[in-house]
Formats: C-alpha cells, sequence, structure tokens
C-alpha cells in the first residue's frame, strides 16, 4: 500500500512539473508574439471591455463589504486595547498589498478565466481552431495574446478601483461607527501607505492576470471530449487558477519583504 501511495505521488508531482512546464511554454510563446508585429488593436480592445467593465461592479462590490468586514473584525480587538485609531492603518496596507490584489484577480479568474476557457473550448470542439491553422493564421496569435493583454492591463486598474472602494468601505464604518472623523481617517490611510505597497499590489496583479490568461487559454486549446470536456476544462480552469494566484502571491510576499527590507 505504501509503495503504491508512493507511486501515485510520484505520478501527481511529475504531472504537475510537466503542466507547470506546458503552461511555461505557453506564457513565452504569448510573450514572445505580444511584442512582435502584427498587432490587432481591436482585438484587444474588445476584451479589454470584457475584463474591465464587465467585472467592475462585482469587483468593486466584494471589495466594499470585505473593508466593511476588515473593520468590523479589527474594531473587536481594537478597542480593547484602545487602540481602534490605527485601524484605518492596517485597512489600507491590508488591502493595497494583499487582499485587493487577491480577491480581485480570485473574482475575474472566476468570471473571465472560465468563460476564457470555454469559449476557446467550444471553438476546439467545434473545430474553428483547426480552421485558424488551416488559413495559416496562428490560434496563440489570434486568440491568446488579445487576452493575455486585456487582463495583463485590465486587472491592475480594477484592481485600484477595488482597493479604493474597500478603504472607503473601511471609512464607513470608522467614520459611523468608531468615531473616527474623516480627516483623520483619510490622514492615517495616507501617512499608512508607501509607494512600495502600490508597487506590490500593481506588480501581484499584473502577473495574476497573464496567470489566468495563460491557463484559462491553456485549457480551451487542450480540451477533448466534447461539450463534456469544455465543462470539465472549465471547472480545471478556474480552480487552477484559483491554486496558482495563491501560490504566486505567496512568492511575490517572499520576494517583496525580502527585496524592500533587505
Amino acid at each position: 500500500m505504501a509503495w503504491i501511495s508512493l507511486t501515485r505521488a510520484k505520478e501527481v508531482a511529475l504531472a504537475f512539473i510537466a503542466y507547470i512546464g506546458e503552461l511555461t511554454l505557453l506564457f513565452c510563446r504569448t510573450i514572445v508574439m505580444a511584442l512582435t508585429p502584427p498587432f490587432n488593436a481591436y482585438r484587444f480592445l474588445s476584451q479589454a471591455q470584457r475584463v474591465g467593465p464587465g467585472s467592475f461592479l462585482i469587483a468593486c462590490l466584494v471589495a466594499l463589504f470585505v473593508g466593511m468586514i476588515m473593520a468590523l473584525q479589527m474594531a473587536y480587538m481594537m478597542i480593547k486595547l484602545s487602540a481602534e485609531i490605527y485601524i484605518p492603518n492596517v485597512i489600507a496596507v491590508s488591502l493595497t498589498r494583499e487582499l485587493g490584489p487577491v480577491l480581485t484577480a480570485l473574482i475575474v479568474a472566476g468570471r473571465v478565466g472560465a468563460g476564457i476557457t470555454a469559449e476557446i473550448g467550444t471553438m476546439v470542439v467545434t473545430e474553428q481552431v483547426d480552421a485558424l491553422k488551416a488559413f495559416a493564421t496562428n490560434p496563440v496569435r489570434y486568440l491568446v495574446v488579445p487576452r493575455f493583454l486585456a487582463l495583463g492591463v485590465m486587472l491592475p486598474v480594477l484592481s485600484v478601483f477595488a482597493v479604493f472602494v474597500g478603504v472607503f468601505g473601511g471609512f464607513l464604518i470608522c467614520n459611523y461607527k468608531l468615531s473616527i472623523s474623516a480627516h483623520m481617517y483619510w490622514s492615517m490611510v495616507s501617512e499608512a501607505l508607501v509607494m512600495k505597497d502600490i508597487v506590490t499590489g500593481l506588480v501581484k496583479t499584473a502577473f495574476f492576470g497573464m496567470i489566468i490568461a495563460t491557463v484559462g487559454c491553456y485549457e480551451g486549446l487542450n480540451v477533448k471530449g466534447g461539450a463534456d470536456g469544455v465543462g470539465r476544462a472549465t471547472t480545471l480552469s478556474v480552480v487552477r487558477s484559483f491554486i496558482l494566484i495563491i501560490a504566486f502571491d505567496c512568492l511575490f510576499t517572499f520576494i517583496f519583504y525580502f527585496l524592500f527590507n533587505a
């Protein structure tokens, strides 16, 4: 039994390494094609509109509630320590560096990433991707690059709005529940945030967007088994995007911590 478990673990590890390798190859091919002509601005703008305005409301709504929840949860302990004045600092830094980028990326992965996989997967099943190849059109350049660029550009923009709305949600609780004045709240927020916090959040979010696009397109391009295969690929796309977003968030946190605190 132990031998079987060890063999199974080895197979899973090798499959994971192979999967990461294939994602990396697609990522590199996409980067090369994104930087070389011809460029198709229309397809990029079409996908950017789908990612940005299409996900704006839900991202900001979630961020608003998260900011309010953070303020309420911290107030529970901070009041006991007579330290509620520091709640704006914690909300601002936490949302800017971690929660804002990660939550926005998870929302977009569930909404847009799944849609990308389903769309491309359907094109594979109905042999539209084969038709592109028959007309000498590279599927990576035509399908992957616009989505990759749109997510890489628009996700940081969404994250900025989400962070601001989340901080505003914290302000509502601090101002009306904890009696922290508006001037005091926003002064504490501006004093707590420094440039490295903003840069950290934006860099993370840009990479998260690239991860979502790469995983979504890869799963879509490798669909097998008809409509049932499209459903499985869509589920795998969301789950694997979530896992990679959290894993790379941990990696980037380590990197930025040692980079800025060396």
